[in-house]
Formats: structure tokens, sequence, C-alpha cells
């Protein structure tokens, strides 16, 4: 009798953006990021882009039905921008994972900006993919994400690398790429747990329409303690919200003070 094959550890749903390890729900990486780490320049951005989609659509806003139309689309569109960003960011991580491993793509024209520029840092650099686009997950500290790579360069170096097509690199993603090291296996394509291959350093690959340059994280062993304050402070979001409970009653007379 042929054995069932053992089901992965680590599953991940695409349409839910959501992990489950041994069987549990268990949160990712950039969402944990996202909950505990503050963004204050989000609500300006928001702000800014909302203001944006008015001046430039007066004529699609003076065409609705009613103000509750209006509002409801000027609210949406800041996240409507960032969908596209979204799905061009996805689109340009597939491309560059079948170059990197030698492979053929096919380019749509309005990435291939971003593409000549990646293929001319491929060149330029010469990394030889060792790993790509592998789940990780950690059960002491309970996270999950998954990585885009980790290359060797010709000076023999490992690093670990994470590509990125928003306007600018920011400083929480050295805490991305530290989770993802700290990871204690990946999975390999038969879904096997297997330990992360040591790796020297972590960087960002910024991949635009203008060129592509490698960021390195300054301090990784730095950026993975920044991680566990971050990851606590997530965590601790729904305890925080329990702390307040339903309004007190007044004392009766003749009770306990």
């Amino acid at each position: 009798m042929t054995a069932k094959p053992t089901p992965p550890s680590l599953k991940f749903n695409e349409a839910a953006h959501r992990y489950w390890l041994d069987g549990k729900p268990v949160p990712g990486v950039t969402t944990l990021l996202g909950k505990g780490l503050p963004k204050p320049a989000l609500p300006r951005w928001a702000a800014k882009s909302a203001a944006e989609y008015v001046a430039d659509n007066l004529d699609v806003l003076n065409q609705l039905p009613d103000r509750e139309s209006i509002i409801a689309t000027v609210k949406q569109s800041p996240w409507t921008q960032r969908d596209h960003a979204a799905v061009r960011g996805t689109d340009v991580h597939a491309i560059a994972e079948e170059l990197i491993h030698g492979r053929e793509a096919a380019v749509p024209e309005h990435l291939a900006d971003y593409v000549d520029g990646y293929v001319r840092w491929l060149d330029l650099w010469q990394p030889e993919a060792i790993l790509t686009e592998r789940p990780v997950a950690n059960r002491k500290w309970w996270y999950a994400g998954k990585f885009d790579a980790i290359v060797k360069l010709p000076s023999g170096e490992h690093l670990l690398l994470d590509w990125k097509t928003s306007k600018g690199v920011y400083g929480e993603t050295a805490l991305q790429t530290a989770a993802y090291r700290g990871g204690e296996f990946y999975l390999d394509d038969d879904n096997t747990e297997q330990p992360l291959p040591p790796v020297d350093g972590l960087g960002v690959v910024h991949i635009t329409a203008h060129g592509t340059e490698l960021y390195r994280i300054a301090d990784a062993d730095a950026a993975w303690r920044d991680w566990l304050h971050v990851l606590w402070t997530a965590k601790a979001e729904d305890r925080i919200k329990k702390q307040i409970t339903d309004p007190a009653q007044p004392p009766t007379e003749g009770s306990a003070a």
C-alpha cells in the first residue's frame, strides 16, 4: 500500500495572502511589519494621492451622480494606485526570477525599462542564483514569509536579497530581510523543510524604470534585534485592544469600595 504523501508543514494562500504553519495560521513578515512599525509618511502620501486624483479628474468626478459617489471614489484612489503598483511589482518579480536563472521571459512593453536596467545589473554583478522565491518560517518566534533570492557573487560572497520596485528604498526592508534570514527552515521543491544556507550579508535590489541598484544592509544583526521588537509590538496589538473593559458600574450601597 502506497503511503500518502506528507502535507507540507508550511502553506501559503496567494489569494488571501495568508500562511499556515503546522495547520495553524501564522502571521507573515510584511503583515507584522505593517502592524508593528509606525509609518508616519503613509497618511501624508494618502492625502497627497487623493488630492492629485481630484486635481487630475475633475471631469470624471463632476459626472458622478451624488456626493457619496464622489467621496467613495476619491477615498479609494490612493489604494487603487497602490494596487496598480503592487501588480507591477509582482510582474517585475516574476521576470526577475526567470532572468536570474538564465531563462527567457516575456516582457510587456510597459516594463521594458525596468527589465533593461535589471539585465544591465545582472551583467555587471554576475550573481549566481542559489535559491529564489522560497517560503521560510520560524516556529520559535512564530512567523513566516518568502524571500526573493539567495545569490553568490563572483567574489564568493553570499547575499540574501529582496527585489523592490517602490519609489524609494526604506529602512524597514532591513528588518524584512533579517526576518527571512532568521527563518528556521525553508521549503524545497518537494515541500521538505531544509535549513537556510548561511549568508554573508543582506541587501535590496532596487529595480526602477531608471536603472537597478544594489543597496546593502549596514548591520544585519541590529536589523534582527529591531525585527524582534517590531514582531513583539505587532503581536501585542490584540492584547492592547483588550485592555479596556466594558463600562464599569457604579458601586451600590453596601458594596465594597
